[in-house]
């Protein structure tokens, strides 16, 4: 059996917490931001963690289980 291949867009993108957890970035981010209210900015700056329906998938990504 071949070892497990991480994706490579998974690695970049997402971070373990100490609890298990997956966290990452919020979208929106990236360009027109003068449409965008500057409390809307502000809480998109903030890390979130991943849904707990598509943690399966991103632990799979990431080669963790």
């Amino acid at each position: 059996m071949p070892k497990m291949r991480t994706v490579s867009a998974a690695k970049k993108r997402f971070k373990l917490t100490g609890n298990g957890s997956i966290k990452r970035q919020k979208a929106n981010r990236s360009h027109i931001l003068t449409s965008k209210t500057r409390k809307r900015k502000r809480q998109l700056r903030s890390d979130t963690l991943v849904h707990p329906h598509n943690e399966q998938g991103v632990m799979r990504a990431l080669a963790l289980r």
